[in-house]
C-alpha cells in the first residue's frame, strides 16, 4: 500500500479556514502533558497523557475471542461486558503497547453507565487491568485510575492502587449527551459532496481526491473487500495537512484491508491525525484484516454495532451504537487523536456541565509527562515485575481499593460539544510503561514481545 500525498503547499487550519474540529472530550488530545509527537505502536515509557476520549460508546461494549486492550480514555453509556474465549486478562486505559499516552494520573480511566460484567467460567478466567506500573525507570513508578460504574460489578479486576472500582449511577452523566453529537457530525459529514473519486480494481481500493481541497471527501456505498477477499488501501491526490472523510454508506458493511502498519514511513501514518472513516447509517460494520488500521472511526447510527477483529485500530473509536472487540490474535485499541476539521451543518444540543471524573486523592506533584519519542520495541523482555494490585469481585461495594491479590497468569453540526470533565487526576506519576505479553504485528512483521507489570495477555 502507497498513500500517494498530491504536490501541493502545506495546509495549515489558518489556510483552511473555520477550523471545525471536534469539541473535548472528543477529538484532539487535551491536558497540559498531550505529547509533541505520536509514535508507532510500542512498548516503553509513557509519551505524556490524554484527557480526551479514545473511545465512546454509545451502547455496550462487548469483548469476545482473544482481544488484548483497549488504550486511553473509555467512556460506555451501557454496559461492559468481558468474555474471552480463552480468559485472561484484558487492559484498559493503560496497555502493554500503543501510543503509550495514558489517560491521566489520579482519573477516571473507564466510566460505564450500566453494568460491568467479567465471566469467570473458563478454566482461566478473565479479568480486567486498570492502571499499570512503568519499570522502564527507577525506581519503578505507578499510573493509576478509577472505574467508575452506574450499577453492578461481577468478576476479577486489578486495580493499580490508589485506584478504586467505584459505584455511581451518575458518572455517565458527563458523557451521555455525546451520542447526539456524534450522530450529528457524521449526518453532516455523510451530506458532504464529494471531492474526488473511488476505484476497486480487485486488489486495492483507491481514494483519488482533487489534489487542491482543504476537505477531501469520497462517499462510497461498496465494503473493501469481503468476507472472502482482501484488498489494500491507497489514497493519492492528497494535499498535505488536508482532512479526508470516508463516507462508508452501506448499511451492513465490511473493511477487510491489509494496508496499515503505524509505522512512520508509511503514508497512511501521516494521513491517520485527519483521516476519518464515517459509518452514517449502517447497523452492522466489521473492520478485520492484517493491518494496523489507521484513521479515527465514527459511527451514527444508535442500532448500530461495530465489530473490530484487526490486529490493531490507530484512532479514535466513536460510536452512537455498540462496539464488539474481538479476533484470535489479541485485537488492540491504541489512543491516537483526531485533529481534522469537520464540515458545519447546524448545532446541536450542548451537555450540561460534568462532575468531576475522580473521587480519589491525588498523588503528591509528581515530574510532567515525557513527551519525547519512546524507543521502538524489541524482542526482549522488559524487567519482571513485582506482584500487583488488586483482585476483587463482585457485586462490588460502596467506593473502596480493592483487595490484593496475586498477579495472575495470564455531524450535522459544529456543536459547543460538552465541557471537558474535570479529570481530578493531576500530572502523569512519571514518564513509564508498564510492558505487556503480546505479540503485535507492525508493518512487515516487526513484533514487539515484552511483559506488562500487571499480567498478560492470553
Amino acid at each position: 500500500m502507497v498513500a500517494t500525498l498530491a504536490a501541493a503547499p502545506l495546509l495549515t487550519l489558518a489556510s483552511i479556514g473555520q477550523a471545525d474540529q471536534l469539541a473535548p472530550p472528543l477529538g484532539p488530545c487535551s491536558g497540559p502533558n498531550c505529547p509533541s509527537t505520536w509514535d508507532p505502536p510500542h512498548t516503553g515509557p509513557f509519551n505524556g497523557s490524554d484527557a480526551s476520549l479514545s473511545v465512546y460508546v454509545g451502547g455496550d461494549y462487548r469483548v469476545r475471542q482473544n482481544a488484548a486492550e483497549v488504550e486511553g480514555k473509555i467512556a460506555i453509556v451501557g454496559n461492559l461486558d468481558i468474555n474471552k474465549a480463552n480468559g485472561g486478562a484484558f487492559n484498559m486505559g493503560v496497555v502493554g503497547v500503543g501510543s503509550m499516552v495514558t489517560p491521566p494520573n489520579a482519573s477516571d480511566h473507564v466510566t460505564v453507565g450500566g453494568s460491568v460484567t467479567i465471566d469467570g467460567s473458563q478454566p482461566l478466567p478473565s479479568r480486567l487491568f486498570i492502571g499499570g506500573t512503568d519499570f522502564f525507570v527507577q525506581p519503578p513508578k505507578a499510573l493509576w485510575g478509577n472505574l467508575k460504574y452506574g450499577t453492578t460489578l461481577t468478576g476479577l479486576y486489578d486495580i493499580t492502587p490508589d485506584g478504586q472500582a467505584i459505584q455511581d449511577p451518575t458518572a455517565i452523566d458527563a458523557f451521555s449527551n455525546l451520542t447526539p453529537v456524534i450522530e450529528d457530525h457524521s449526518s453532516c459529514m455523510a451530506q458532504q459532496t464529494a471531492t474526488g473519486t473511488v476505484v476497486d480494481d480487485g486488489t486495492t481500493v483507491t481514494f483519488t481526491g482533487d489534489g487542491t481541497s482543504a476537505r477531501q471527501v469520497f462517499n462510497y456505498g461498496q465494503n473493501i473487500g469481503t468476507d472472502g477477499g482482501i484488498r489494500k488501501i491507497d489514497f493519492a491526490g492528497i494535499p498535505a495537512g488536508a482532512t479526508v472523510i470516508v463516507n462508508m454508506t452501506g448499511s451492513n458493511v465490511v473493511v477487510n484491508t491489509s494496508s496499515g502498519t503505524g509505522n512512520n514511513d508509511d503514508e497512511l501514518t501521516a494521513l491517520r491525525p485527519n483521516l476519518m472513516w464515517n459509518f452514517p447509517t449502517a447497523t452492522s460494520i466489521e473492520v478485520k484484516g492484517t493491518a494496523q488500521w489507521q484513521g479515527s472511526i465514527m459511527a451514527g447510527n444508535p442500532a448500530s454495532t461495530t465489530i473490530l477483529s484487526n490486529p490493531g485500530t490507530n484512532g479514535r473509536v466513536y460510536l452512537a451504537g455498540s462496539l464488539q472487540q474481538e479476533g484470535s490474535a489479541g485485537t488492540e485499541v491504541h489512543n491516537y487523536p483526531f485533529n481534522g476539521d469537520l464540515p458545519v451543518c447546524g448545532e446541536s444540543p450542548s451537555p450540561s456541565p460534568s462532575p468531576s471524573d475522580s473521587t480519589s486523592p491525588s498523588p503528591s506533584p509528581s515530574p510532567s509527562d515525557s513527551t519525547s519519542p519512546s524507543p521502538s520495541p524489541s524482542n526482549s523482555e522488559s524487567p519482571s515485575p513485582s506482584p500487583s494490585p488488586s483482585e476483587s469481585t463482585s457485586p462490588a461495594p460502596s467506593p473502596s481499593p480493592s483487595e490484593t491479590t496475586p498477579e495472575p497468569t495470564g455531524s450535522t453540526s459544529t456543536p459547543a460539544g460538552p465541557p471537558l470533565p474535570d479529570t481530578g487526576g493531576g500530572d502523569l506519576v512519571a514518564p513509564a510503561a508498564g510492558a505487556a505479553a503480546v505479540l503485535l504485528g507492525l508493518g512487515g512483521g516487526v513484533l514487539a514481545l515484552a511483559r506488562r507489570a500487571r499480567g498478560r495477555h492470553s
